[in-house]
Protein backbone atom coordinates (compact mmCIF):
# COMPACT_ATOMS: atom_id res chain seq x y z
CA UNK A 1 0.00 0.00 0.00
CA UNK A 2 2.95 2.40 0.85
CA UNK A 3 4.76 1.78 -2.96
CA UNK A 4 1.33 2.73 -4.33
CA UNK A 5 0.54 5.71 -2.64
CA UNK A 6 4.43 6.89 -3.32
CA UNK A 7 4.00 5.80 -6.63
CA UNK A 8 0.85 8.24 -7.20
CA UNK A 9 1.84 10.76 -4.93
CA UNK A 10 5.34 10.90 -3.99
CA UNK A 11 6.20 13.70 -5.99
CA UNK A 12 4.21 16.48 -3.41
CA UNK A 13 6.95 15.49 -1.20
CA UNK A 14 8.58 18.32 -2.65
CA UNK A 15 5.42 20.34 -2.79
CA UNK A 16 4.66 22.73 -0.54
CA UNK A 17 1.65 22.43 1.76
CA UNK A 18 -0.27 25.75 0.10
CA UNK A 19 0.57 24.75 -3.24
CA UNK A 20 -0.87 21.00 -2.90
CA UNK A 21 -4.02 22.68 -0.97
CA UNK A 22 -4.27 25.18 -3.88
CA UNK A 23 -4.60 22.26 -6.77
CA UNK A 24 -7.19 20.66 -4.38
CA UNK A 25 -9.02 23.37 -4.43
CA UNK A 26 -8.71 23.77 -7.93
CA UNK A 27 -9.78 20.27 -8.83
CA UNK A 28 -13.01 20.54 -6.68
CA UNK A 29 -14.02 23.94 -8.32
CA UNK A 30 -12.94 22.08 -11.99
CA UNK A 31 -15.12 19.35 -11.30
CA UNK A 32 -17.74 22.00 -10.17
CA UNK A 33 -17.43 23.41 -13.24
CA UNK A 34 -17.82 20.70 -15.66
CA UNK A 35 -20.95 19.16 -13.37
CA UNK A 36 -22.56 22.62 -13.96
CA UNK A 37 -21.61 22.34 -17.21
CA UNK A 38 -23.41 19.33 -17.71
CA UNK A 39 -26.06 19.79 -16.02
CA UNK A 40 -26.19 23.03 -18.70
CA UNK A 41 -26.05 25.17 -15.51
CA UNK A 42 -24.77 29.06 -15.54
CA UNK A 43 -22.83 28.36 -12.14
CA UNK A 44 -20.20 26.52 -14.97
CA UNK A 45 -18.54 29.97 -15.42
CA UNK A 46 -18.14 31.22 -11.46
CA UNK A 47 -16.54 27.82 -10.45
CA UNK A 48 -14.53 27.59 -13.80
CA UNK A 49 -13.16 31.26 -13.09
CA UNK A 50 -12.12 30.20 -9.38
CA UNK A 51 -10.33 27.04 -10.62
CA UNK A 52 -8.85 28.57 -13.44
CA UNK A 53 -7.21 32.01 -11.23
CA UNK A 54 -5.94 29.00 -9.34
CA UNK A 55 -3.84 27.09 -12.24
CA UNK A 56 -2.81 29.93 -13.43
CA UNK A 57 -0.69 31.28 -10.48
CA UNK A 58 0.47 26.94 -9.97
CA UNK A 59 1.22 26.59 -13.41
CA UNK A 60 3.27 29.93 -13.72
CA UNK A 61 5.00 29.29 -10.48
CA UNK A 62 6.29 25.66 -11.94
CA UNK A 63 7.05 27.29 -15.16
CA UNK A 64 4.38 25.25 -17.28
CA UNK A 65 3.59 27.39 -19.69
CA UNK A 66 1.25 25.67 -22.20
CA UNK A 67 -1.07 24.57 -19.10
CA UNK A 68 -1.44 28.07 -17.88
CA UNK A 69 -1.99 29.66 -21.25
CA UNK A 70 -4.94 27.07 -21.30
CA UNK A 71 -6.01 28.29 -18.11
CA UNK A 72 -5.72 31.92 -18.46
CA UNK A 73 -7.71 31.43 -21.36
CA UNK A 74 -10.15 29.83 -19.98
CA UNK A 75 -11.16 32.32 -17.34
CA UNK A 76 -11.33 34.84 -20.63
CA UNK A 77 -13.83 32.72 -22.34
CA UNK A 78 -15.33 32.02 -19.09
CA UNK A 79 -16.65 35.95 -18.90
CA UNK A 80 -17.77 35.45 -22.68
CA UNK A 81 -19.47 32.27 -21.91
CA UNK A 82 -21.32 33.97 -19.42
CA UNK A 83 -22.52 37.05 -21.19
CA UNK A 84 -23.81 34.54 -23.92
CA UNK A 85 -25.26 32.20 -22.25
CA UNK A 86 -27.62 34.94 -20.33
CA UNK A 87 -27.61 36.86 -23.53
CA UNK A 88 -31.65 36.74 -24.44
CA UNK A 89 -32.41 35.53 -28.27
CA UNK A 90 -35.94 36.92 -27.32
CA UNK A 91 -38.46 38.44 -25.03
CA UNK A 92 -38.65 34.94 -23.15
CA UNK A 93 -35.16 32.69 -24.11
CA UNK A 94 -31.67 33.30 -23.57
CA UNK A 95 -28.75 31.47 -25.97
CA UNK A 96 -30.24 27.92 -26.31
CA UNK A 97 -28.04 24.98 -26.86
CA UNK A 98 -27.29 24.33 -30.64
CA UNK A 99 -24.96 22.39 -33.15
CA UNK A 100 -22.08 24.44 -34.95
CA UNK A 101 -23.25 26.41 -38.52
CA UNK A 102 -20.50 25.72 -41.09
CA UNK A 103 -19.03 29.09 -40.73
CA UNK A 104 -18.47 28.10 -36.75
CA UNK A 105 -16.80 24.92 -38.06
CA UNK A 106 -14.77 27.15 -40.10
CA UNK A 107 -13.60 29.90 -37.09
CA UNK A 108 -13.35 26.04 -34.96
CA UNK A 109 -10.33 25.07 -37.64
CA UNK A 110 -8.58 28.43 -37.72
CA UNK A 111 -8.74 28.62 -33.49
CA UNK A 112 -6.66 25.56 -33.40
CA UNK A 113 -3.87 26.19 -36.17
CA UNK A 114 -3.98 29.67 -35.19
CA UNK A 115 -3.31 27.73 -31.39
CA UNK A 116 -0.97 25.68 -32.76
CA UNK A 117 1.28 28.74 -34.29
CA UNK A 118 0.49 30.62 -31.11
CA UNK A 119 2.18 28.28 -28.72
CA UNK A 120 5.11 27.24 -31.13
CA UNK A 121 6.42 30.62 -31.03
CA UNK A 122 6.13 30.87 -26.93
CA UNK A 123 7.50 27.26 -26.66
CA UNK A 124 10.28 28.77 -28.79
CA UNK A 125 10.72 31.94 -26.97
CA UNK A 126 11.20 30.48 -23.41
CA UNK A 127 13.14 27.61 -25.33
CA UNK A 128 10.84 24.82 -23.71
CA UNK A 129 11.17 22.09 -26.65
CA UNK A 130 12.71 19.70 -24.56
CA UNK A 131 11.27 17.01 -24.28
CA UNK A 132 8.19 14.97 -26.38
CA UNK A 133 5.19 16.92 -23.67
CA UNK A 134 5.72 20.37 -25.32
CA UNK A 135 4.30 18.51 -28.57
CA UNK A 136 1.63 16.67 -26.78
CA UNK A 137 0.87 20.45 -25.02
CA UNK A 138 0.71 22.50 -27.76
CA UNK A 139 -1.91 19.88 -29.30
CA UNK A 140 -3.69 19.55 -26.11
CA UNK A 141 -3.79 23.27 -26.05
CA UNK A 142 -5.56 23.48 -29.11
CA UNK A 143 -7.87 21.38 -28.66
CA UNK A 144 -9.08 22.94 -25.28
CA UNK A 145 -8.49 26.19 -26.55
CA UNK A 146 -11.40 24.82 -29.50
CA UNK A 147 -13.34 22.85 -26.83
CA UNK A 148 -13.72 25.76 -23.94
CA UNK A 149 -14.98 28.62 -27.47
CA UNK A 150 -17.70 25.92 -28.66
CA UNK A 151 -18.98 25.95 -24.75
CA UNK A 152 -18.83 29.52 -24.43
CA UNK A 153 -21.41 29.70 -27.49
CA UNK A 154 -23.37 26.78 -25.95
CA UNK A 155 -22.20 24.50 -28.78
CA UNK A 156 -22.94 20.24 -28.05
CA UNK A 157 -19.54 19.76 -30.31
CA UNK A 158 -17.36 21.78 -27.17
CA UNK A 159 -18.10 17.83 -25.62
CA UNK A 160 -16.58 16.27 -28.85
CA UNK A 161 -13.02 18.72 -28.03
CA UNK A 162 -13.32 17.99 -24.22
CA UNK A 163 -13.40 14.19 -24.44
CA UNK A 164 -10.40 14.02 -26.64
CA UNK A 165 -8.33 16.52 -24.56
CA UNK A 166 -9.12 15.00 -21.21
CA UNK A 167 -8.10 11.37 -22.13
CA UNK A 168 -4.59 12.92 -23.42
CA UNK A 169 -4.46 14.28 -19.92
CA UNK A 170 -5.04 11.73 -17.51
CA UNK A 171 -1.45 10.47 -18.36
CA UNK A 172 0.21 13.49 -19.32
CA UNK A 173 -0.53 15.10 -15.88
CA UNK A 174 0.53 12.40 -14.49
CA UNK A 175 3.44 11.68 -16.09
CA UNK A 176 4.17 15.41 -14.97
CA UNK A 177 3.82 14.89 -11.09
CA UNK A 178 0.54 16.07 -10.80
CA UNK A 179 -1.53 13.32 -9.43
CA UNK A 180 -4.40 15.48 -7.86
CA UNK A 181 -4.97 16.66 -11.34
CA UNK A 182 -4.93 13.97 -13.70
CA UNK A 183 -7.88 12.75 -11.22
CA UNK A 184 -9.12 15.48 -12.05
CA UNK A 185 -9.10 14.96 -15.60
CA UNK A 186 -10.33 11.22 -15.45
CA UNK A 187 -13.23 12.59 -13.93
CA UNK A 188 -13.42 15.15 -16.65
CA UNK A 189 -14.12 12.26 -19.23
CA UNK A 190 -16.80 10.73 -17.67
CA UNK A 191 -18.80 13.98 -16.94
CA UNK A 192 -18.04 15.33 -20.52
CA UNK A 193 -19.55 12.39 -21.96
CA UNK A 194 -22.95 12.42 -20.00
CA UNK A 195 -22.83 16.18 -20.59
CA UNK A 196 -22.74 15.67 -24.31
CA UNK A 197 -25.37 12.66 -23.90
CA UNK A 198 -27.32 15.30 -21.59
CA UNK A 199 -27.55 18.12 -24.17
CA UNK A 200 -28.26 16.01 -27.24
CA UNK A 201 -31.14 14.54 -25.27
CA UNK A 202 -31.79 18.35 -24.64
CA UNK A 203 -31.09 18.98 -28.36
CA UNK A 204 -33.95 16.16 -29.50
CA UNK A 205 -36.77 17.88 -27.42
CA UNK A 206 -36.01 21.53 -29.15
CA UNK A 207 -35.53 20.51 -32.40
CA UNK A 208 -35.90 24.08 -33.57
CA UNK A 209 -32.38 24.83 -31.83
CA UNK A 210 -30.93 22.81 -34.24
Amino acid sequence: MSDIFDFLFGQYKGYSTLDTTLEIIAVIFGFLSVWFSKQNKIWVFPTGMVSTVIFVYLLLKWELLGDMMINAYYFIMSIYGWYIWTSKVDETHVTPISRTSKKEKTTSIFIFLGTLIFVYLVYTNFDKWTSWVAYVDTFTTAIFFVGMWLMAKRKIENWIFWIIGDIISIPLYFYKGFTFTSFQYLGFTFIAIFGYLAWKKSLNKNPLTL
